[in-house]
């Protein structure tokens, strides 16, 4: 597998401050595969001073010609596509059909989006006597997670690109090397010097010393609600912008006129994709008493086809967690369900593998909302389902969590779903089985964050307001 010995700063690959480095592992094999610099906090001023030199330039170039450099970086994208899956799977245990499918095209399709966005985004507007100028903010300070290593940097580079602003990306220590392989397509892009910068690193060194940088003008990060926190009181502290997707524990709400087994298929699918990996997954399936029984039964007949295994296989659908870490957190929230009185219909701690870190797809039924896992983010391929007994009782279910982020609705149709889900206090909510929009706002509510991402909504986050009088 390959990997670079430098950072890209300045538009160029230069040596790292220091010599400590980063072992990348296969979660699928246990090996290390790679070894990628470990940043410091002089790697980080080095990359945050590269982008101060190249922001007024980047600022003052003309939308249109933002939008062809952001169209050139998707394109350098697209002809890596086989390259970056790959990538994906090595790194992350991502199935390689779900890192063709997902990993390497949203990413595409996202900067695609911000291409066109760029040439045709109202920065100035006239209000009254008043003209109102949308200006970028300036340096960002990037810290991406390792579950959509590609997705979540694309989604804060190129908005970011899009009004005018420099950045400095932190990649996740699990999966560097697919945010080298982006730098690369950025540099062939031919972006100038200095506009996108990746350094890896370790999130306590780099990633504290990006947060901090006096030179950041806004801090995007996207990760657990704790770290977030973290980061928040740093930029607060400092009076700079902030940008979290954080956490996540959404409810999938089966109404009692929905096509239950279609509602309960897709649920289970979507808690199992990418190893349960994705702050958005619909971890909490809520049933009307009455059918309860019967979801249950389906949902334990649909995880049996999502059995773990090795991801290079065309056929995988479930691979190992990132990491032995994240693979005991999942372990020890099972072990917890049990523990607390959930029925345990499917999976369990029992390792599927010797090798790797594997945790095998967990259903679990009996789940009132107080339990533990109902109410932590587990980050695993582990479904709760829950029974209510009326609407207010699945609402007040819904909504009892300190998180916001996602959830979906099922009806028997869609002005049914849309009515509850309207009640929702949550940030984006699928009604029966909704398509991914790379234009619609994604980011949560409570403890799920503050801000948005793609879309107009994403490129706000990144711009300033400036008031013309007349």
């Amino acid at each position: 597998m390959k990997a670079q010995s430098s950072m890209y700063i300045g538009g160029e690959w230069r040596p790292a401050a220091g010599a400590d480095t980063i072992a990348v592992v296969n979660p699928a094999t246990e090996q290390v595969i790679a070894e990628v610099p470990a940043g410091t906090a002089e790697d980080i001023d080095a990359a945050v001073r590269a982008a101060r030199a190249a922001f007024p330039g980047w600022a003052a170039t003309p939308p249109a010609e933002r939008a062809a450099r952001i169209a050139a970086l998707r394109d350098a994208m697209a002809a890596r596509k086989d390259e970056i899956a790959e990538t994906v799977t090595a790194e992350l245990g991502s199935p390689l059909r779900l890192s063709r499918a997902v990993h390497a095209s949203a990413p595409v399709a996202v900067a695609g989006s911000y291409a066109e966005l760029a040439a045709s985004y109202a920065f100035e507007e006239r209000i009254g006597n008043s003209t109102v100028l949308m200006e970028p903010v300036g340096v960002v300070g990037a810290i991406t997670p390792w579950n959509y290593p590609l997705h979540q940097i694309v989604a804060k580079v190129a908005p970011a690109l899009a009004a005018g602003c420099t950045i400095v990306v932190k990649p996740a220590e699990d999966t560097p090397l697919t945010a080298q392989l982006f730098a690369e397509a950025v540099h062939e892009a031919g972006l100038p010097a200095g506009v996108v910068n990746v350094v890896t690193g370790i999130g306590a060194v780099a990633g504290q010393a990006l947060a901090a940088h006096e030179d950041v003008d806004l801090v995007s990060f996207t990760g657990s609600t704790a770290v977030g926190r973290l980061i928040g009181a740093t930029a607060g502290a400092a009076v700079k912008r902030v940008a979290l997707e954080l956490g996540g524990k959404s409810a999938n709400v089966i109404l009692p006129s929905a096509d239950l087994a279609r509602a309960v298929k897709a649920g289970v699918a979507n808690v199992m994709a990418n190893s349960g990996q994705t702050c958005s997954a619909w971890t909490r399936m809520l049933v009307h008493t009455d059918r309860y029984d019967e979801a249950v039964e389906a949902a334990g007949a649909a995880v049996a086809s999502y059995r773990a295994g090795d991801p290079q296989d065309e056929l995988c659908r479930v691979g190992p967690v990132v990491n032995a870490g994240q693979r005991a957190r999942v372990r020890g929230y099972i072990e917890k369900g049990v523990a607390e009185g959930a029925r345990l219909v499917a999976g369990g701690t029992q390792p599927p593998h010797e090798t790797g870190y594997f945790v095998a797809p967990t259903v679990f039924a009996d789940v009132t909302p107080e339990m533990s896992i109902a109410q932590e983010e587990i980050f695993g391929p582990v479904l709760s389902i829950l029974r209510y007994e009326d609407e207010d009782d699945a609402l007040r279910i819904a909504n009892g969590t300190v998180y916001g982020l996602a959830g979906a609705v099922w009806a028997g149709d869609d002005d049914e779903a849309v009515a509850f889900a309207r009640r929702m206090d949550t940030g984006q909510v699928d009604i029966n089985g909704g398509r991914f929009n790379p234009l619609a706002p994604f980011g949560g509510y409570k403890q799920s964050g503050i801000g948005r991402e793609l879309g107009p909504h994403g490129l706000a986050e990144y711009l300033q307001t400036k008031s013309l009088q007349f």
